[in-house]
């Protein structure tokens, strides 16, 4: 870890948790990010504080947890512009059909949607998690497909294994090391 530590020393990244069950990979891609020194700010959709909460984030980022366009911190003046402007990088992690869909399509209905639409021309990396048949949808991959060519998008996983549902299939959320590769890749 004493490379990865001195690779993402004060790189700043941006951590967008959509609402999947995955979200709880998230918090510990959060803490790992931190401890590899990472400064890491969090936004969190509504469905994705109803997984995991943001004040576990918070204490594993030590930072504030962004949860809307109309609450933050006091510093907090136009959000979505001055987070995307901060960031070096963003991830989503997890990056459910919801997310993915309405950033291809540049739906800005809540703060990580209209912050991703902000964060076009940045390295943007997302870690797509969701059911075999929503992956297998052909929507979804048209979806995944315009991202990556029209933005240059990466993407990360996801992986082969048990589902949320119980059965066996592609859809895992790929693990934090796995994302951490790629963001040392990106930056």
């Amino acid at each position: 870890m004493n490379q990865t530590n001195r690779q993402f020393e004060n790189a700043r990244i941006l951590l967008g948790i959509s609402g999947g069950i995955a979200a709880y990979k998230a918090a510990d891609l959060a803490g790992k990010l931190t401890a590899a020194g990472a400064q890491v700010k969090t936004i969190m959709t509504d469905s994705a504080c109803r997984l995991v909460t943001p004040v576990c984030v918070q204490a594993l980022t030590h930072r504030p947890v962004y949860t809307s366009m109309w609450t933050g911190p006091e510093d907090f003046r136009i959000g979505h512009i001055e987070l995307a402007d901060w960031a070096d990088a963003m991830v989503v992690a997890p990056a459910t059909a919801n997310i993915i869909a309405k950033t291809a399509a540049g739906v800005c209905d809540d703060l990580l949607s209209t912050t991703l639409c902000v964060c076009w021309n940045k390295p943007v990396l997302l870690a797509p998690a969701m059911n075999s048949r929503m992956w297998a949808n052909p929507i979804v991959q048209a979806n995944l497909v315009r991202l990556q060519e029209q933005l240059k998008f990466r993407i990360v996983g996801p992986e082969t294994g048990r589902l949320a549902c119980g059965t066996e299939g592609i859809g895992r959320m790929a693990e934090p090391a796995a994302i951490i590769e790629e963001i040392r890749h990106m930056l």
